[in-house]
């Protein structure tokens, strides 16, 4: 068993730099099975859920050649296999785009329903209303396997009926190589559903209105390659901020792109952070108290969902009283139990947590029940007194790139050990 192990209490002062956005990167690595030529993919993160995505390229007959430590060449054009099965589907949740490039591709596809972090239910309903409308059948299979089918793929009108960021890109995937114009209204606007447009379009694909909420896709017969670079990830310097924040430090954060940040910039300045703004960078600085603040997951541009658990950990180091209401994921709040157990005073009541801030965190034994719960964790351990302990990592090994040297980089005492006999550790939380 590994986990982190943290002496609170320093500053991050310092320089980091920030990775390829996972969320983009698990849409692109995947959308290469459409392309006919070699790809090269530039800026990809080394995380686990990327590592995953490249194995089942693998498996369905890809080539996939490391380049570099962040570069990766695939080409599929091998590829035979329209099935995903069931022992790599599991571990990790974006596996539902291979239904998308699988169907675009070869009119079928077969992948179990997915893993991936535990955020309460999060169907897969609107991704099977939009293959449906472009003409495929889906029929779920006994052992959790999805198969969806079609004869032609025809361009069609998509409304989504309620907002999928997931769903959004699965449309895009199986509607890019469809005949005719696609338009998908109530589309999802991420940075990420962007920069998947972006690299298809450098293939060939004709979508426009990415970054809208009304995406009109026109399908094209053929798609070459292209070499093409991952933006940054958003989450990643995000949870960055807020860690220099909580932590009173002094860090330059590179290579991000500040408009994609805006909503969280503007909360850190309103809670008591001065946010500098430059080209590719952004300095987060704080030197005074903190001050209580009210947030509100919403979709893209109002705050991530992905940054609610770190946010509250900020707020519940500031004086008064924060809301933190979460309007996207059920079952978003696990992790409050254990920024109790380190002696925040949080309460939650549905999909409200009420945060009584200015309570001193101390070092516990705590577990990361998710990818940004345990982002969360790691930036309570920073700012506690004493020493914590973080048990299952391999969660926020699926979205972040060497946590524990970038932070060690800023200063801070975090160090991942290895614990052969883990009861010790299962008694004490």
């Amino acid at each position: 068993m590994e986990r982190f192990v943290i002496q609170g209490g320093g500053r991050l002062v310092g320089e980091v730099p920030i990775s390829g956005a996972k969320n983009a990167a698990v849409a692109i690595l995947t959308a290469t099975v459409l392309a006919e030529k070699p790809c090269i993919i530039e800026n990809v993160p080394n995380i686990r859920d990327v590592s995953i995505i490249l194995k089942i390229l693998t498996d369905i007959g890809a080539v996939v050649q490391t380049i570099d430590r962040s570069t990766v060449m695939i080409d599929t054009k091998h590829v035979q296999k329209a099935e995903v099965p069931y022992e790599m589907a599991r571990l990790y949740r974006a596996s539902y785009y291979f239904l998308g490039v699988l169907l675009g591709r070869f009119g079928r596809a077969s992948v179990a329903m997915p893993g991936g972090c535990d955020l309460g239910v999060r169907p897969i309903d609107l991704h099977i209303k939009a293959f449906e409308a472009l003409g495929a059948k889906v029929s779920l299979e006994q052992g959790g396997m999805v198969d969806v089918k079609a004869d032609n793929l025809i361009g069609t009108h998509i409304y989504m009926d309620g907002y999928s960021v997931g769903a959004t890109i699965n449309a895009i995937l199986a509607a890019v190589k469809a005949n005719g114009l696609t338009v998908i209204e109530n589309a999802g606007k991420e940075p990420h559903i962007v920069d998947l447009a972006n690299f298809l379009n450098s293939m060939g694909a004709d979508i426009r209105g990415a970054g809208t909420d009304v995406i009109k896709i026109r399908g094209v017969s053929h798609l070459g390659g292209a070499t093409y670079s991952i933006i940054p990830d958003q989450i990643e310097t995000g949870t960055f901020m807020v860690a220099a924040a909580a932590t009173r430090g002094n860090v330059l954060i590179k290579n991000v792109i500040p408009k994609h940040l805006e909503c969280i910039t503007a909360k850190l300045r309103k809670i008591g952070a001065v946010v500098e703004e430059f080209d590719d960078s952004i300095k987060v600085v704080r030197t005074g108290g903190l001050l209580k603040d009210n947030i509100k997951t919403m979709p893209h541009p109002g705050f991530p969902t992905d940054m609610q658990a770190q946010i509250t950990v900020l707020l519940a180091l500031a004086q008064g009283t924060s809301i933190i209401t979460e309007s996207i994921f059920d079952n978003r709040f696990r992790y409050v139990e254990h920024l109790r157990h380190m002696g925040a005073h949080i309460q939650v009541d549905g999909n409200i947590a009420i945060v009584e801030g200015g309570h001193p965190l101390k070092g516990a034994p705590v577990i990361a029940t998710d990818l940004r719960a345990g982002a969360a964790l790691i930036i309570a351990g920073l700012c506690a007194q004493g020493t914590t302990y973080i048990e299952d990592i391999y969660h926020i090994e699926r979205g972040y790139e060497d946590m524990e040297s970038k932070l060690c980089g800023l200063g801070a005492d975090i160090k991942k050990i290895y614990t052969p006999d883990p009861l010790g550790m299962s008694q004490a939380l």
